[in-house]
């Protein structure tokens, strides 16, 4: 959001944010913009605060919606490790509603409502049944959906707080197995809707993707489109990186080495420029394909470190019993290292440090690491779906084209076979890797070209709805 945002701005669109403030939010520096306003749900009105601040680094403003369902809560969806607080469809009718009523207060109605996710998705049914009058008469809804896995079910009670009328249950798409689905509605009500990938929104509109939603997005699909994410590439810039042991560019990759020497002290492997070092950095997830890399008696991953001569080192943070692999994997492997634990300078210096970075990805709506990995002259390897299908052009090792390799099954073998092929051009092709290494730092993953397409978007739906 930050990104677009500040894009879109630097276009010369007034863009401005509307976030909770959570608990984790601190209110220091932050200045009161509204000390309190009524907003209408729950049987009788809430009434919150509005704080005011910037971006950090712009002009950009952001407001923050105050009030205990936010503030007084240890986590953002659910408490600890669990994932949902039973109230979460009442907080997000705060939320969304909210929203009209600052707008309202400030006298400022934007063209554009662009929603993210499941917690903001009712904005797009209060717009089109119940505040698309006035000041938002000509205001459309975008809604941004990043991962369709997330819907945001709750039991039906909770469409009592949101004073809407018990007919739209089902008109307006909530219904869900006599349950409550907020993406769902929000998919129907929404004058457009986007994902992260142009091969994400493809995906999610068959069974296999679309978690029961495929229907109804086949059925949006005029309305439907896939805007590639961009990356922070100020912020992802191996020449300027100050998480990184030595800097390199596309003219001199030789701060490369220096780099991977680095990640390969800082993991106990021995310092050895000669062997490939593959890395794992992403949360311990079934998404991310952990059960067909790392599961005891079924993975591949001891099969390669055992069979390929390369070094392995893995970090992340999620399912318990893959954060004890990393043990016992490092305890049987010498070229095997694995750390429980995520922080982004940790994985700027693993990107930088790595020769390839491997995504078996059971899905991935966009993907970022990938294209961060590609900046850093990293080359993927990567199951063929979503982001990864969009952002990485597979091998061809009669040309030495690619940015890297991909694989299409999801299995411990297509994952075995495809880390051998990437091993086999660094010892057989290294020509290869080198012209590969270029190509993939060549890539444009600046948010220029994606902010533009959202522009168009925006443009498209307020011309529709006119």
């Amino acid at each position: 959001m930050r990104s677009l945002g500040l894009a879109l701005s630097a276009a010369g669109h007034d863009v401005r944010f509307l976030i909770p403030r959570h608990g984790c939010l601190p209110t220091d520096g932050l200045k009161t913009q509204i000390a309190e306003l009524p907003v209408p749900i729950l049987t009788e009105d809430q009434k919150i605060s509005i704080y005011a601040s910037n971006i950090p680094e712009s002009q950009v403003p952001v407001y923050l919606v105050d009030h205990k369902l936010f503030s007084d809560r240890e986590g953002i969806y659910g408490p600890g490790g669990q994932l949902d607080y039973p109230d979460n469809p009442e907080r997000s009718a705060l939320f969304c509603r909210a929203a009209f009523q600052l707008c309202r207060a400030l006298q400022w109605f934007p063209d554009v409502m662009n929603l993210h996710d499941w917690p903001a998705a009712l904005c797009a049914v209060y717009l089109k049944h119940l505040e698309g009058f006035g000041g938002f008469r000509s205001t459309v809804s975008v809604l941004s959906v990043h991962n369709v896995h997330y819907q945001g079910i709750y039991p039906k009670q909770g469409f009592e707080g949101f004073r809407l009328p018990w007919e739209l249950y089902h008109g307006a798409g909530f219904e869900d197995y006599d349950r409550l689905n907020l993406l769902k509605a929000g998919i129907q009500c929404a004058d457009a809707i986007n994902t992260v990938s142009p091969s994400y929104s493809r995906e999610i509109q068959t069974p296999e993707y679309g978690l029961r939603l495929d229907g109804l997005l086949r059925h949006r699909s005029r309305d439907l489109v896939g805007i590639l994410n961009g990356i922070d590439s100020a912020v992802w810039d191996p020449q300027s990186d100050p998480h990184i042991s030595q800097a390199f560019s596309i003219q001199n990759l030789e701060g490369k080495a220096a780099c991977k020497a680095a990640l390969q002290r800082e993991f106990g492997l021995e310092e050895d420029a000669r062997r490939p070092l593959i890395a794992f950095s992403a949360r311990l997830s079934p998404q991310k394909g952990i059960e067909e890399l790392f599961s005891p008696g079924a993975s591949c991953a001891y099969a390669v470190c055992s069979d390929m001569d390369l070094q392995f080192i893995a970090a992340g943070r999620g399912e318990s019993w893959c954060e004890e692999e990393f043990a016992s994997l490092g305890r049987q492997l010498p070229n095997f290292r694995g750390i429980v634990g995520f922080d982004p300078e940790f994985e700027h210096r693993i990107l930088a440090g790595a020769d390839y970075i491997i995504m078996p990805s059971r899905y991935e709506p966009c993907g970022l690491s990938q294209m961060y990995a590609m900046r850093y002259a990293t080359l993927p390897i990567a199951r063929r779906t979503g982001g990864l299908a969009d952002t990485v052009r597979n091998y061809n090792q009669d040309s030495g084209d690619g940015t890297g390799f991909l694989f299409d099954d999801l299995s411990p073998k297509a994952i075995y076979n495809t880390v051998g092929w990437a091993v086999w051009a660094w010892y057989n092709r290294p020509e290869h890797i080198v012209s590969m290494r270029l190509r993939a730092m060549s890539q444009d993953f600046s948010w220029t070209d994606s902010s533009r397409e959202y522009a168009a978007l925006f443009a498209n739906s307020l011309a529709k709805k006119a």
